[in-house]
């Protein structure tokens, strides 16, 4: 979960200083001031807007107030931080993530919810949502409840709409995303068929942010359907491929087709997904020699990864099935002529780049040459859609006119106008954290 923090003395507010890694974390600082700038780099050039400063003013606060009720945090060793001469050092501005991570923040959310008193409807699909009637001397019709697939209704003071976009709706993606996103691997719950949309369209709410860009990233190409519920969730983070920076990517064509070190991977994850989707037939293979695999995600070399291994990097290229095998060789032969090697450090934009190519590897451009060579097949996973609700900071949903739905407020990636073309990682869940706390506490006044 990203957030702004000033020093080590914040982070160590949200975490078990008991843990002796913890003395050896050099986590830095992460500003507010570094946290807007790296919004406004995905926001097409445009100043932020008042639910962007929200999650960038809100984010320690919201984190500090989570920890307080009972959700425990811990440094992102694995996955965000690499270990010289003894210390761990973090990069791109991603620290922490609550213990087990998304699995492991819910299964506390859902104690601490049960412990105050919430009950929990499961299996009830809402179908829509109860409005009082204008005859009833409402200056607006409020919303009023909600109705299952069932036929039951339940009758409420507030209702918050936290669900997700349309990322799991072929037919919604093809539209409004493109025909080619058609057959993007869908990377979690299939639920997310764009109802909560739907629903709160029928009650006067308006639409905003962006429909026609979404978070996408390398999954391989044997992600299994998510539709199967007894994958748990760490299994299907498992089928992520996002370590290309320390290799290449090659299309079919042998062609590369990203700057592979544009960035750190946190700010081009979310887009480099989509850069595959146009590859063709959607496919492309992250390259890497045996140097570069010791820093690769576990992930990586899981029993059911498309995984390819030779001893030389001709022989590796000739197992790539449907690969034009002469161009990837001219391609691999000058990349690793352009690559310098020298000045290598994974924890900061190292300026190690292979220029004179296009595209160019700006950072992290290491040549391949130490056996043995690894080759992974990937295409594009769908994550969540940008495009969503028009709310307010107070998390409020909005009409066509910008004015309050009585009674209906939203958090959490049904939220249009927070990401527009992509998002620096950790983003997303601290912006559900953030507008789930303000929506909340909005509903919570009207009771």
């Amino acid at each position: 979960m990203r957030f702004a923090y000033r020093g080590r003395d914040d982070v160590l507010r949200l975490v078990d200083a008991q843990d002796p890694r913890v003395a050896a974390c050099d986590f830095g600082a992460y500003p507010e001031a570094e946290f807007e700038a790296d919004l406004r780099q995905f926001s097409d050039g445009a100043q932020l807007n008042p639910l962007q400063r929200l999650l960038v003013r809100d984010s320690r606060s919201t984190l500090r107030w989570l920890a307080e009720s009972g959700v425990s945090f811990e440094p992102i060793y694995s996955r965000q931080a690499v270990r010289i001469n003894g210390r761990y050092r973090f990069w791109g501005g991603l620290t922490l993530a609550a213990v087990g991570e998304g699995e492991g923040l819910i299964n506390r959310e859902r104690s601490l919810a049960k412990a105050a008193g919430c009950e929990f409807a499961l299996n009830a699909p809402v179908t829509a949502l109860l409005q009082t009637h204008a005859a009833l001397r409402q200056i607006k019709s409020r919303v009023c409840g909600v109705r299952t697939a069932s036929g039951a209704g339940i009758i409420a003071d507030a209702v918050v709409l936290s669900c997700g976009g349309f990322e799991a709706n072929a037919d919604q993606r093809a539209a409004r995303l493109g025909a080619a996103w058609r057959s993007a691997k869908v990377r979690g719950t299939a639920l997310n068929q764009g109802a909560g949309l739907t629903l709160a369209q029928s009650a006067g709410a308006a639409l905003a942010g962006d429909f026609e860009r979404c978070h996408a990233v390398c999954m391989d190409t044997a992600t299994p359907d998510f539709r199967d519920s007894a994958i748990p969730h760490v299994e299907r983070r498992r089928f992520r491929r996002i370590s290309y920076p320390f290799g290449v990517m090659l299309n079919r064509r042998g062609e590369r087709f990203v700057d592979e070190g544009a960035d750190f991977r946190n700010y081009t994850y979310a887009q480099y997904g989509a850069a595959v989707l146009e590859q063709p037939g959607a496919v492309a293979w992250q390259i890497f020699d045996a140097a570069g695999a010791k820093l690769l995600y576990d992930d990586y070399f899981q029993d059911m990864a498309t995984h390819w291994q030779a001893p030389r990097l001709s022989e590796l290229i000739d197992e790539l099935p449907g690969i034009d095998r002469s161009q990837a060789m001219r391609t691999l032969d000058a990349y690793n002529a352009s690559a310098p090697g020298e000045g290598f450090d994974p924890t900061i934009k190292d300026s190690c780049a292979a220029r004179g190519l296009d595209p160019p590897k700006s950072n992290w451009a290491t040549p391949l040459l130490e056996p043995p060579f690894h080759a992974f097949e990937v295409t594009c996973g769908i994550t969540f859609t940008y495009g969503g609700l028009a709310v307010d900071v107070a998390g409020r949903v909005l009409d066509g006119a910008g004015q309050p739905v009585p009674g209906l407020f939203a958090a959490g990636e049904i939220v249009g106008g927070l990401f527009f073309d992509g998002y620096p990682g950790g983003s997303g869940l601290t912006a559900g954290a953030v507008m789930g706390r303000r929506s909340g506490a909005s509903a919570a006044q009207v009771y």
